[in-house]
């Protein structure tokens, strides 16, 4: 009788799964590339975005820019019955916080939740950053259109939310412009210690930053690739835990990177034709982004763009220079690419706000035996019904097998040595979407 009752619980999580691919696809098919075109030249036409710009202009600086930004949140709030709740949330900084703070200034996130109907005070995050600049990082006045570098991120956060306004969740998406990226990142670090003052649960934050060029420095020309940067282990992970590591593995195994194992496992099911690069790094080398601010306080987050840069067309006054155009204007985008990556967020958006929490405490054991034991909490959620171990190779970067356990909160893997893999666990909802894979955080012994 109980193999006919597993038999059941799979067939109905598979055909619960094939419905979803639908909704997935669908997603990705009205994720639209003429829109991304239209408020990417929209953002860029306000001359300049800094950070310290005219803020009074109803045409140019960032006064105008976020303003306009907030007005097409409500746009879209409005076509969906009011589903977003629509606000700034600022910080006032003066020229002690920074080196390119050269006056002081209140820095405006504008903000679009759209609330969950079980877990309202769970956010998944898309964010793009509203602000551009030229070679000068001080240069509030030249203009600075910052076509790719972000008016693509913030339009792909846009138009996420004009797509998955169409649908309601378990969880909150919070869509986000950021400010103050290029003065040190101070728009998330006002919206992280925000976070952490509201005592929001962040499921994670997906950083896009510049999703539009396809022409790198290096000569290749790639539509189809991009990266996911993730850090290993959370910054602010105690000593006990740096101890612990040392002899029980997870170098690589943080929350934000099984993050970004989550969205490139999406991406390999249903978008295919895309290559996501999985980065093992924080960000681009010696550089930051975003995503950081929210993993210094011990938030996931990722940071999700192109895969080949061009330096001509970041950071630089524009100007023609030894036959060499420089600065980041919109002939620099490839509107069909901001396409495919506003996909990438919207299909991860959807799934994670579908998804049941993860379990709080995986507890694992199995040393000197030929099995491997868990033990775990149980995800407090209606719509769990049950749980799914992941083990992979030592060596493998993705999860590489699996195995549905059911509604239980213990587990044994018989024939498996502990040693020889690592392990984690999913939980599974009753309409098949599952949370991001949890690494063991306990032990036990045996």
């Amino acid at each position: 009788m109980k193999y006919w009752l597993l038999f059941l619980i799979i067939f109905c999580i598979s055909k619960s799964t094939a419905q979803n691919k639908d909704v997935l696809y669908d997603i990705i098919e009205n994720t639209s590339s003429a829109k991304l075109e239209e408020n990417i030249r929209i953002l860029a036409n306000f001359g300049t975005r800094h950070t310290l710009s005219d803020t009074l202009s109803e045409t140019r600086g960032i006064g105008a820019a976020r303003r306009w930004i907030k007005s097409e949140f409500e746009s879209i709030s409005k076509n969906c019955g009011n589903c977003l709740d629509v606000f700034y949330q600022k910080n006032y900084f003066t020229p002690k916080d920074g080196d390119r703070i050269v006056k002081p200034v209140w820095i405006n996130n504008v903000l679009a939740i759209q609330r969950g109907k079980i877990h309202p005070n769970r956010f998944i995050i898309m964010s793009g950053d509203i602000d551009s600049r030229i070679s000068d990082p001080t240069n509030y006045t030249d203009d600075s259109p910052g076509a790719n570098d972000n008016a693509s991120g913030m339009a792909g956060t846009i138009e996420a939310a004009r797509v998955l306004s169409e649908y309601t969740f378990n969880n909150s998406i919070l869509y986000v412009g950021l400010a103050g990226e290029e003065q040190g990142l101070f728009g998330g670090k006002g919206l992280a210690k925000h976070a952490k003052e509201k005592d929001w649960e962040i499921i994670g934050i997906l950083n896009n930053d510049m999703i539009g060029n396809i022409k790198g420095i290096d000569g290749i020309i790639d539509n189809r690739s991009f990266r996911i940067f993730s850090e290993p282990v959370p910054a602010n992970e105690t000593e006990n835990e740096r101890k612990a590591r040392r002899f029980y593995g997870g170098e690589v195994d943080g929350i934000s990177r099984q993050l970004a194992r989550y969205v490139h496992k999406n991406v390999k099911k249903y978008m295919p034709e895309m290559n996501p690069m999985m980065i093992y790094r924080l960000d681009r080398f010696g550089r930051g982004g975003h995503h950081r601010p929210f993993n210094d306080l011990g938030f996931a987050g990722i940071r999700i763009m192109e895969a080949h840069e061009n330096y001509v067309m970041q950071h630089q006054d524009i100007r023609l220079e030894n036959g060499i155009a420089y600065g980041d204007v919109i002939e620099g985008v490839d509107f069909n690419f901001a396409k495919k990556l506003t996909s990438v967020n919207a299909i991860n958006l959807a799934s994670l706000a579908w998804a049941p929490p993860s379990v709080k405490k995986l507890s694992i054991g199995g040393i000197v035996e030929a099995s491997v034991k868990f033990t775990w909490e149980k995800a407090q959620d209606p719509n769990v019904i049950g749980y799914k171990i992941y083990w992979r190779d030592t060596t493998s970067p993705v999860w590489e097998n699996e195995r549905y356990v059911g509604d239980v909160n213990k587990y044994t893997l018989k024939g498996i040595v502990i040693d020889n893999f690592y392990f984690g666990i999913a939980t599974i909802g009753k309409n098949g979407y599952e949370s991001p894979v949890v690494f063991p955080n306990g032990i036990f012994k045996n």
